[in-house]
């Protein structure tokens, strides 16, 4: 799409960029980037193990990858960028909004691709098939390397979810590989993460295929998050990357998270050893109560994408918000909502709305882009 068929909702942007330092001599990592008092909830469907105590986590005969604020970061001026399409087709959806965007540096890059498949309930609950394969498509024809469907289900076997949603059929008519991140038993295919200053008792871990992959693309839905997260949207789906345990079993990453008061602390922190090289929200339909897996449904009528996930769950919550969302995270201004506010301090994305930019290519979309921008900017 030329750049003058596109409208413009402009402002600045400024983020700090991470680097890293490895312990225990591990080869560094090519793409490391830069639940207050809702308690865990096991008759709602999470697992009931109990965590175990801290001091039973051995960590001195683990490697560890310690994630510190660089000495002193940079900062670069700029926009977060969002191609917005207004449409409840999803699949026409996804190619418009790409087609807005720069994918030139995924072309030859080994892709990981992250969907949001906590359960095999019907979207929004979980990624849309059409949303999957219009993405899949659109990564194919700008030439990226191989593709690597991955997830980690939450409310049940991440095998039997992805089955149920019919994955493995449509990766394999797209030549893609499927990986069910519970199935890596092996600590060895672990690497144990800490950030300085982070809400984990003891680090988390994530699968050395997510370090080693050349390029990383997310897809998330649009809803709350009954659970304690209040909402989840491309933050929150970078959780489903953390194990429940570092490989085969022992202590319980999850049931630390959803015990914590700090839940959506440590789900910002989560998201601080990965730089996306894409995300694409599916808000074409929305749960505007409960959620993660049910809920009362909406139409969104949207599609956005971009790389910056603190911008994206900024535009995704105030469009909940506008749908009719009353839960905990629907008052208060948006940057001051626990996820994002953390995920700021990381230097994860943008500060305010302001350093918004939506990217448009027609005029319905252009004037739901430029509502949802007001809104933004009225609430913070």
């Amino acid at each position: 799409m030329p750049d003058h068929e596109r409208k413009h909702i402009t402002g600045r942007r400024d983020f700090l960029r991470w680097t890293t330092r490895l312990v225990g001599g591990l080869a560094a990592a090519p793409i490391v980037g830069a639940c207050r008092r809702m308690g865990w909830l096991p008759e709602q469907g999470y697992p009931t193990e109990t965590p175990l105590p801290a001091s039973t986590l051995v960590l001195s005969a683990t490697p560890v990858l310690t994630l510190t604020p660089a000495a002193a970061p940079s900062a670069q001026a700029g926009l977060a960028q969002i191609a917005f399409v207004r449409t409840r087709d999803r699949e026409e959806g996804v190619r418009r909004a790409l087609a807005m965007l720069d994918l030139a540096p995924i072309a030859g890059q080994t892709v990981l691709l992250k969907p949001n498949f906590n359960s095999d309930d019907p979207p929004p609950a979980s990624t849309h098939p059409e949303t999957l394969h219009a993405l899949i498509e659109a990564l194919q024809g700008s030439a990226a390397g191989p593709i690597t469907v991955a997830d980690r289900s939450g409310m049940g076997d991440t095998r039997l979810v992805m089955a149920n949603l019919g994955i493995y059929d449509l990766a394999g008519k797209l030549g893609c590989e499927v990986l069910a991140f519970d199935e890596l038993a092996d600590p060895a295919d672990w690497q144990l993460v800490r950030s300085e200053g982070d809400h984990w008792q003891n680090g988390f871990p994530v699968p050395r295929r997510l370090l080693e992959a050349g390029a990383i693309v997310t897809t998330c839905c649009l809803k709350p998050h009954r659970f304690g997260g209040h909402f989840t949207l491309s933050l929150k789906n970078s959780v489903g990357m953390v194990g429940k345990t570092m490989g085969g079993g022992g202590y319980n990453y999850m049931s630390e998270l959803h015990n914590s008061p700090y839940q959506r602390l440590m789900i910002a922190e989560a998201n601080a050893v990965y730089d996306p090289a894409l995300v694409v929200l599916d808000g074409v339909e929305a749960f505007i109560d409960n959620g993660p897996e049910q809920g009362t449904r909406a139409w969104g009528e949207v599609v956005m994408a971009g790389t910056d996930r603190v911008a994206l769950d900024a535009a995704g919550l105030a469009l909940l918000r506008h749908l009719g969302y009353n839960g905990v995270a629907a008052q208060g201004p948006l940057f001051a909502q626990e996820q994002l506010a953390r995920a700021v301090e990381l230097g994860l994305g943008v500060e305010r709305p302001e350093q918004i930019a939506f990217l448009t290519d027609d005029t319905e979309s252009a004037a739901y882009a430029a509502q949802l921008h007001e809104l933004m900017l009225a609430s913070g």
